[in-house]
């Protein structure tokens, strides 16, 4: 019988703050990520970090700077906070993401990023 071991987080989207409820309330241990300014931590949530996406931003990895996509910094604060102990561990990673334009922010993360598409998966 194949199988196959994807140790990388989980990512879950979910596109409003009452489906962020109902997930937290049904699952492992869970860190959240938003869209904007940060709300405050959701029961049930064991972490959480955002991205802006309002202000200018190069293309990922442009030559002047090697800039990576805001969703890819704000996951990589969640990876070494679970690492360094800096947060309660977490076994998946809720994305807010109630737009289009966060949705692509989260697809291009774990489609142009190395760092991010070895660490987190989409579930």
């Amino acid at each position: 019988m194949p199988w196959s071991l994807d140790a990388r987080i989980p990512l879950l989207i979910v596109l409003d703050e009452g489906a962020l409820s109902g997930a937290l309330a049904s699952g492992p241990p869970t860190a959240v990520l938003a869209e904007g300014l940060p709300p405050a931590l959701p029961a049930g949530a064991v972490a959480l970090a955002s991205y802006d996406l309002s202000g200018p931003r190069h293309a990922s990895g442009c030559a002047c700077c090697g800039a990576r996509p805001p969703a890819a910094a704000a996951l990589d604060r969640l990876f070494q906070a679970r690492v360094r102990a800096a947060c309660p561990w977490f076994d998946r990673v809720l994305a807010l993401a109630a737009s289009d334009t966060a949705r692509a922010a989260l697809s291009e993360a774990l489609s142009e990023d190395a760092v991010t598409s070895a660490r987190f998966r989409f579930v």
